[in-house]
């Protein structure tokens, strides 16, 4: 045997012998492992549909090749472009109200002393996550209904005409945003809570006696020590900038405010389902993904550089 195949064959040894010991890490992570596989990237063979005039009875072998035509034709449509900009101001609107929300959260909460009240906010703030996107659409529905919600009543107690804020396009934007704040904010703010559990204390002893406030001691201490998380959460919030929470826009839009309402997702949704344009559908989805790559590629990037905090 020669010297190259001794050493190879040495380090795929020694590798066995690594996933050997870490057997029981190994099998903890196959059920992951098998997820991902099964549902994330063998589903990526449906790509091809993409390039085909798919017909479900024909299948992936009977259906038409025609290449780059359905990104020809949904590129220069103005419905597609309406519902981009929708997508991405959207989520513009959550990165810079919904983002930082948990943050604020998260610090506001470190600051409380009395344990108690502590614990109490914690579970007031995250009993929004466990509850269904019907239950919290059906809720802002009712109360913002000008008939029988509350808004409704104090704007006739006041002696005005109640406002119909589902039914006019320049409001959704808010209530979307508002609505994914209350939702989010507490369960988000779990992962700032742990950040800053993680903080060394003996920085906090450095700051009293430097004569540092609590205020001081936020803004010089906790907020530096938790900035690479915040920053790897953004560059993942980065990958969702074109995902702006289907269930969400389909439930709380309608055609009155479909203007503003209508995202990528929803547009796909009814391209693919309610008018059997799957070969379409598939290409905005496609694209749609592109460019979110491009996204966390871009700001993962400009991250490394500035900060040298990065996922990659």
């Amino acid at each position: 045997m020669t010297p190259a195949a001794a050493l190879r064959a040495k380090k795929r040894k020694v590798l066995w012998q690594r996933i050997y010991r870490r057997r029981f890490l190994y099998l903890l992570f196959l059920p992951v492992f098998i997820f991902y596989v099964v549902f994330r990237y063998a589903p990526m063979w449906g790509l091809l549909i993409v390039f085909q005039d798919f017909r479900p009875f024909l299948g992936f072998s009977g259906s038409n090749w025609v290449g780059l035509q359905h990104f020809q034709s949904f590129l220069p449509d103005p419905r597609f472009w309406n519902v981009v900009v929708n997508t991405i101001i959207l989520s513009l609107y959550g990165i810079i109200f919904v983002f930082p929300a948990p943050i604020i959260l998260a610090l506001m909460i470190n600051e409380i002393r009395s344990m108690k009240f502590k614990r109490t906010v914690q579970t007031i703030s995250y009993l929004p996550w466990f509850i269904s996107t019907v239950v919290v659409v059906s809720l802002i529905t009712s109360i913002l209904s000008p008939t029988m919600g509350p808004i409704g009543q104090i704007f006739r107690a006041m002696g005005r005409e109640p406002i119909n804020f589902l039914g006019r396009v320049e409001y959704y934007r808010t209530i979307f945003t508002l609505s994914n704040i209350w939702s989010t904010i507490g369960f988000g703010s779990i992962i700032f809570l742990a950040a800053i559990s993680g903080v060394d204390q003996q920085l906090y002893e450095a700051a009293t006696i430097d004569g540092a406030g609590r205020l001081k001691q936020l803004f010089h201490v906790t907020l530096p020590s938790i900035m690479p998380t915040i920053i790897i959460m953004l560059i993942l919030r980065m990958g969702a900038i074109m995902d702006s929470d289907f269930e969400r826009n389909f439930l709380l839009g309608n055609e009155a405010t479909r203007p503003n309402a209508d995202v990528i997702a929803t547009f796909v949704f009814r391209q693919g389902i309610h008018q059997s344009n799957f070969s379409f559908a598939s290409a905005v989805g496609l694209f749609n993904s592109l460019v979110a790559l491009v996204f966390v590629w871009g700001t993962n990037r400009i991250s490394k550089k500035t900060t040298e905090t990065s996922l990659w």
